[in-house]
């Protein structure tokens, strides 16, 4: 349920979590000699990270998904997400284009896809102009090798986890190519249900509230893919893709005891909550790619569609209580309903030019048409007298136009010198209207503005075992259109959050300065600042009601001032002992500078007391995966995990530190792979995060999630595991279903 996390998803871009490493072969290669490799593995290009898998024996009897978590600077905390070290999860491209699956289609993809055909993995932490602007969490592009051979091979996997609910899951693939058709298909399905224990407190001296209690999340999910393409001639092939996705989340539920204490005395009352809600995700994009010399150069044209729908009905109930929790009967309730369909229309184009000199020159440009309906209705009945009744009705309409075109110029001087310069100018349009608006200046939201986002990257191999490289990256992020839809979701009848309608786009300037020596160890040195960031803030002021004072917290959505982040990350990637341990090392320092304020709710007017974050914080970090082989014969494969991260101020206050440690063991049969995990196992990974105001007022939140868990999956590969796969193509509408989660 999107609307009780507190914005604890600040988290993911500031860990880089321990992840499973695993180097799972085949019995049939067990007869082949491991060679020793000469050759660079792993390197740093102008604007990139490359990972040369050609050029190592792990690719051996892999699946794509097991490589990626191999690959120096990659995480994946469970099983489903990569990131790259400090962004948050990263976008994955296939052969320099965006993959138009959604999440849990695509790690089913590149868990069918076999090692062998990845040529190389390149790891982009600060993209270029050429990828759209809403890539500033950082890209990995996989590049496939090209293979003819026809025919049929497939995937099943099942799974399951127990933590505080079992949580099955199954998925089934298949990939065909004959002649100049290729087709694959994927659907899958999954159960599970969330549980996370929150207590919260706020307040000050003379007034202030208390509240501990469950929130229960279930959720059914079912989706898949189709994508067709068909090569028309020697040089340009067509592409149909489409990806669906559904959920649902019936019986989530919220239990909070909350406990009131006021210069009156102590009151005490019991919030639940029942929430009903479905989702549906369908897109459709056509591309057409023309090879136009024998040098790479190309043009590619995307055409998509896309239709986003999610229904939600929530039943919110404050109950009259006394210290012992007992039910004294309902003194409010309130009924949401809170839909949203997004209908996107969109499309790219991109020119590549590659000369003899090595020179290439690329020029390209998108548009976006969006437009989202939100007809939100909220009716509130007090149980005591005078027994008054509320309507608030709010049917808020937004659409936005966005125009962009970019060019970027890459040339390679010599074999020690690289550069790359690029920039992309974007336009956006848009109009949000309000049928019910209480104030007339939020019935008519236009914005228009434009973006000129420069980009520059240098790299330079002063010897065979030095290199060093910088990049300079200009981005922005625009809200998600849940964040500018303006609604209240309540959490207790004094604690809810509010979004915002004129909500601006922020704008990120990164700077990254990096060594690598013998391409095993390396050092980045990261500077990000960012104007406008866009989070919750913690508002709260007294109330009174029934002449009693209470503390009223909103968590409001909106800009929040400026933020700085600067890092230095030393890390390491090596075998040792014939390649029986394998070792990923990251060890950094991070220093987080806020400046920020608010004291208006931006989408009532309503006073607050202010509230100030200009924190300045430095903290320690460590994450390493390690891979031990148990067997001459490369089939049992034992993993150790472990992260922690020292505590920092972030934008709700001081984040208190966190770590985690994992284990899992893997079999391989022939076929089969069977894998155990055991996640968080010493149950240190709970979120705390605790904030003190001049004014005096605080505000403590601790969210566990019982991250504590056993996970087991089962996997067969079956068919002619040589066939080539299906050209993954960019879709057009991706920036825009990034927005819808």
């Amino acid at each position: 349920m999107r609307k009780f996390t507190i914005t604890l998803s600040l988290l993911a871009g500031m860990l880089t979590y321990a992840q499973e490493k695993t180097a799972a072969d085949t019995t049939r290669v067990h007869t082949i000699e491991e060679i020793l490799i000469s050759k660079k593995v792993f390197k740093k290009e102008s604007d990139r990270f490359v990972y040369n898998l050609g050029n190592t024996p792990i690719a051996k009897g892999n699946t794509a998904f097991e490589v990626l978590k191999q690959t120096p600077m990659l995480s994946s905390t469970d099983d489903t997400n990569l990131k790259i070290a400090g962004k948050n999860n990263a976008l994955i491209y296939l052969n320099g284009r965006k993959s138009n699956m959604n999440p849990e289609s695509l790690v089913q993809f590149l868990k069918n896809t076999p090692a062998e055909n990845i040529q190389k993995i390149e790891i982009i932490t600060t993209p270029g102009s050429e990828f759209q602007v809403e890539s500033s969490e950082g890209i990995i592009n996989i590049v496939l090798k090209k293979k003819t051979t026809d025919g049929l091979n497939g995937n099943m996997r099942m799974a399951t986890a127990v933590e505080q609910y079992v949580a099955p899951s199954a998925s089934f693939s298949l990939n065909y190519r004959k002649d100049k058709l290729g087709i694959s298909g994927n659907v899958s399905t999954s159960q599970n249900t969330q549980l996370q224990d929150y207590i919260l407190r706020n307040g000050n001296e003379t007034a202030f509230n208390e509240s501990r209690g469950t929130i229960t999340d279930p959720n059914q999910n079912l989706g898949g893919y189709l994508n067709v393409d068909y090569q028309l001639t020697d040089r340009s092939n067509l592409a149909l893709a489409w990806n669906s996705w559904a959920n649902r989340s019936y019986g989530s539920a919220v239990d909070l005891f909350n406990e009131i204490t006021s210069l009156s005395g102590k009151s005490y009352s019991i919030s639940r909550s029942t929430d009903n809600a479905r989702s549906y995700n369908n897109s459709v994009n056509l591309n057409y790619e023309l090879k136009t010399d024998s040098l790479g150069s190309k043009l590619n044209l995307n055409a998509a569609y896309l239709n986003y729908k999610r229904f939600q009905y929530t039943d919110n109930r404050s109950i009259l209580s006394d210290e012992f929790r007992n039910d004294l009967g309902m003194s409010k309730q309130v009924f949401q309903h809170l839909p949203q369909i997004i209908n996107n229309f969109s499309g790219t184009a991109d020119y590549i030019k590659k000369f003899e000199n090595d020179f290439t020159l690329s020029v390209g440009g998108n548009y976006n048409k969006t437009k989202t309906d939100n007809d939100t209705r909220t009716e509130t009945y007090y149980l005591i007298p005078p027994f008054p009744t509320e309507s608030e009705p709010n049917h808020f309409v937004y659409n936005e136009n966005i125009y962009g075109i970019y060019a970027t110029a890459e040339k390679k001087f010599s074999e020690k010198f690289s550069g790359k310069i690029g920039t992309r100018y974007e336009i956006t349009s848009s109009l949000g209207t309000s049928d019910n608006a209480q104030n007339p200046e939020y019935r008519r939201i236009e914005r228009n503005y434009d973006k000129l986002l420069p980009y520059m990257s240098l790299n330079y191999g002063i010897h065979q075992n030095h290199n060093l490289s910088y990049a300079f990256s200009s981005r922005m992020r625009r809200p998600s259109f849940w964040e500018i839809n303006p609604v209240r979701h309540i959490l207790t009848e004094d604690n809810y959050t509010q979004n915002d309608p004129f909500v601006r786009a922020s704008t990120y300037y990164n700077q990254e300065l990096t060594y690598m020596f013998k391409n095993a160890y390396y050092l980045v040195l990261n500077h990000t600042y960012a104007k406008d960031i866009i989070n919750q803030v913690p508002l709260q002021r007294d109330i009174e009601r029934n002449g009693v004072i209470y503390k009223e917290l909103r968590y409001i959505r909106t800009n929040f001032g400026d933020k700085q982040e600067m890092s230095a990350l030393l890390g390491m990637n090596r075998s040792f002992f014939n390649q029986y341990l394998t070792t990923n090392l990251n060890a950094g320092v991070q220093q987080n500078r806020n400046n920020g304020s608010l004291s208006v709710d931006p989408t009532t007017g309503d006073l607050f007391p202010e509230y100030r974050n200009n924190t300045t914080s430095t903290s320690l970090l460590i994450q390493t995966s390690n891979t031990l082989r148990l067997d001459k014969a490369k089939t049992w494969f034992l993993g150790v995990n472990y992260f922690f991260v020292d505590k920092q101020q972030i934008e709700l206050g001081m984040l208190k530190s966190l770590q985690s440690l994992d284990v899992n063991l893997k079999k391989i049969y022939e076929n089969w792979t069977f894998a155990l995990e055991v996640k968080d196992l010493l149950r240190t990974n709970i979120v705390e995060i605790e904030d003190y105001q001049e004014n005096g007022n605080y505000n403590y939140v601790k969210n566990d999630q019982f991250r504590r868990g056993v996970h087991f999956s089962l996997t067969y590969n079956f068919g002619n595991q040589k066939v080539q796969k299906v050209r993954k193509i960019e879709n057009a509408a991706e920036d825009i279903k990034s927005r819808t989660r």
